[in-house]
């Protein structure tokens, strides 16, 4: 059985769900950076593969599932180092894994919030 399943989110589109308890401190998700862009490959990216590049140690990288589809809140259970996904806190099975996007470099980041947490901050800025 999967460690996270993805499957339709109420914060945006798809999410990635825990199938089974984590632990504070534990590795959730391992991202595949195989797909590793130039700056020019990422700005001629389309819009719709475009929302998944992600810019993090000085790279350009297209999230591949399930990575691609872990939703920001503002008031996150996992956190990003080392292009991995750790748990923040304890996080329960069935509950959906968030980053808070505004901790990535992306300059050009300002989108529209949709976390529903009680800090939501309305809008996501990098």
């Amino acid at each position: 059985m999967p460690d996270v399943i993805v499957k339709e989110s109420k914060i945006n589109g798809k999410g990635v769900f825990a199938c089974r308890d984590f632990k504070k401190g534990e590795l959730i998700l391992k991202w595949d950076i195989s797909h590793e862009l130039s700056e020019e490959e990422a700005n001629k990216m389309p819009d719709e593969e475009k929302r998944y590049v992600a810019f993090w140690e000085g790279k350009y990288v297209l999230q591949l599932p399930p990575a691609r589809f872990v939703n920001h809140s503002c008031d996150p259970n996992t956190f990003v180092k080392d292009f991995s996904d750790f748990a923040l806190r304890n996080i329960k099975e069935g509950e959906e894994l968030t980053s808070d996007y505004s901790k990535e470099p992306e300059p050009n980041m300002n989108m529209k919030c949709n976390c529903g947490s009680e800090k939501c901050r309305g809008v996501i800025r990098g």
